[in-house]
């Protein structure tokens, strides 16, 4: 799989606010099935199924505990997403420090017509 088939996996895993949540939970503690669909009002076969999609885009992996299947978060993939939009970070600050301008610009000549 090539770095943009992998980066495209992880957002489509990401779109969901369902698995966002999921991995909001993984990032405190590793859970079991059971312990992640515990506040969410939908089905264990449902929750299944996104984690099913967070599994497949590598963001997370299950473990064996006994007779429990942990699910871990794996921070790798998200370092990846993090490093891709970082590029762009020059294009952002660019324009809030425009923006800051502009306010600024604003804020001087409000203050001189008080």
């Amino acid at each position: 799989m090539t770095d943009s088939q992998h980066l495209d996996r992880v957002f489509s895993a990401l779109a969901h606010p369902v698995r966002r949540q999921l991995l909001a939970r993984l990032a405190e503690a590793d859970a079991t099935v059971n312990e992640l669909a515990e506040p969410f009002e939908m089905s264990l076969p449902a929750i299944s199924k996104h984690l099913r999609v967070l599994e497949a885009a590598g963001i997370i992996s299950r473990g064996r505990r006994a007779q429990f299947r942990p699910c871990h978060l794996n921070t790798e993939p998200l370092e990846a997403v993090a490093r891709w939009s970082d590029q762009y970070r020059h294009i952002w600050e660019a324009r809030f420090d425009a923006m800051d301008n502009i306010m600024n610009t604003i804020k001087s000549k409000e203050e001189r017509n008080d």
